[in-house]
């Protein structure tokens, strides 16, 4: 089973960049779509951003197109999400997710990752 923890969260500013690491032990994650989703205070868990486990394409939600990257190392089992020109609305407990299936596209829906990290907190301030 692969336990996930995730740290790199923080306070900032609006317009500022944090850089937020998961890192994966007790099997590898090669193989293995990995995502990243968060939960703001008061809503529903949301897609971000997922890649393929070669880490050749990734996807994102509209809400973070063009701001947010995910990335991987898979011979680190380390998975990674930079975020530039964070905005107050991005405020929210981030969660890294590895797919059920190895292989498998889940797409951006929770029920195809079977493995969470505990979350970590963005702060993004006016």
């Amino acid at each position: 089973q692969v336990q996930l923890v995730e740290s790199g969260g923080g306070s900032v500013q609006a317009g500022g960049s944090l850089r937020l690491s998961c890192a994966a032990s007790g099997r590898t994650i090669s193989g293995y779509f990995m995502a990243w989703f968060r939960q703001a205070p008061g809503k529903e868990r949301e897609f971000v951003a997922r890649i393929v486990s070669s880490g050749g394409r990734s996807y994102y939600s509209d809400s973070v197109k063009g701001r947010f990257t995910i990335s991987r190392d898979n011979a680190n089992n380390m998975v990674y999400l930079q975020m530039n020109s964070l905005k107050p609305e991005d405020t929210a407990v981030y969660y890294c997710a590895a797919a059920k299936f190895a292989s498998r596209d889940p797409d951006d829906a929770e029920d195809g990752y079977d493995r969470w990290g505990q979350g970590t907190l963005v702060t993004v301030s006016s």
